[in-house]
């Protein structure tokens, strides 16, 4: 057995989602009260998420990532990390975070293995960075990543959600980022999900602005290729600039034909698709690795040629739709 799915996409990618919690209360995550959190008797403890990978990594699986909600609001994360990275055949571990809480965790999270790091960060101006995340702080996102730059964490990756009227007049600023340190942003379409289609219709933008935009700067953009990680991202380099820009377009321009991408949520499901509602629950084959491989079968075959972005979803066996921070992205 491997990895394959019914469109012969062999997978060699999983995230896996370690908390539905998040010190943050981003306006395209989830409401200003949150959302339903689980038990903690229902999240997946570390010794099961590492049962789960070494029973996948015979199979093809190469590279982790870790997000959550917000990882590194669960404790010991960095000894998760350093159980993963001694599993034969893994050969990459990266973490989402929003960077809050990175500068003070990052020196155990390299020494237990960590690869690199992705920062969720959807504004530059203090203001409007606490506007979207109703709560956040904007400089400690900013020591985060300059200690990440300082250690040689690299490729430091920045996850921006581009929304029309909210924060698409800061696109200069974040080109900028690129010019003098390798740092790599990435534009992410907003996507309709969680029920927040009323909002979506309203804030949507194609990224083409995004080229568009550094066109009329006067920065020229060339393709770029190889960059670590970055299977779902367009990539492309300023002139002479140290970092890159990449744009994911899962509503205008999907990637579902180069997918290798494979989930497991906190409480032991295990979602083939990021946008599809079929998921498996292996938590209780973990012990059983004849079994769960069986579930992982039966859940790659569930996994569709493509998704229907704006297709009327259906919910999952408990009824109702995963938000994001549930999901991890």
């Amino acid at each position: 057995m491997n990895l394959e799915d019914n469109y012969g996409r062999k997978h060699d990618y999983l995230r896996i989602s370690i908390t539905d919690r998040c010190n943050l209360r981003c306006i395209y995550c989830m409401g200003e009260d949150g959302i339903k959190l689980l038990n903690h008797n229902e999240i997946l403890t570390y010794e099961e998420i590492v049962g789960f990978v070494k029973v996948l990594s015979p199979l093809g699986l190469r590279r982790l990532r870790i997000t959550g909600g917000e990882p590194l609001v669960r404790k010991g994360v960095e000894n998760l990390i350093g159980s993963l990275s001694g599993i034969a055949g893994i050969e990459d571990i990266a973490l989402t975070t929003n960077g809050e809480l990175l500068e003070p965790m990052l020196d155990k999270l390299m020494d237990n293995g960590l690869k690199r790091v992705n920062i969720s960060l959807d504004s530059l101006k203090p203001d409007l960075y606490k506007k979207i995340t109703r709560v956040g702080n904007l400089d400690k996102v900013l020591k985060g990543i300059n200690s990440a730059l300082r250690k040689g964490l690299t490729p430091i990756k920045i996850n921006v959600v581009l929304m029309a009227g909210v924060n698409d007049q800061e696109i200069y600023e974040f080109l900028k980022l690129t010019l003098d340190d390798p740092i790599h942003v990435r534009f992410i379409e907003y996507m309709p999900l969680d029920g927040h289609d009323q909002m979506w219709s309203k804030r949507y933008l194609p990224l083409n602005a995004v080229k568009e935009k550094a066109a009329g700067l006067g920065f020229r953009l060339n393709p770029e290729e190889g960059l670590v990680g970055n299977g779902t991202a367009e990539t492309w380099r300023i002139h002479g600039a140290q970092g890159t820009i990449g744009f994911i377009n899962p509503v205008s321009c999907h990637f579902c034909s180069s997918c290798t991408r494979l989930r497991l949520t906190a409480d032991g499901k295990f979602k083939p698709c990021l946008y599809w509602q079929e998921e498996i629950n292996v938590r209780k084959a973990l012990k059983n690795p004849l079994v769960l491989q069986s579930l992982i079968k039966q859940g790659l075959s569930l996994k569709h040629e493509k998704h229907q972005m704006n297709a009327q979803t259906q919910g999952n066996e408990q009824g109702y739709v995963r938000s994001m921070a549930q999901i991890g992205g």
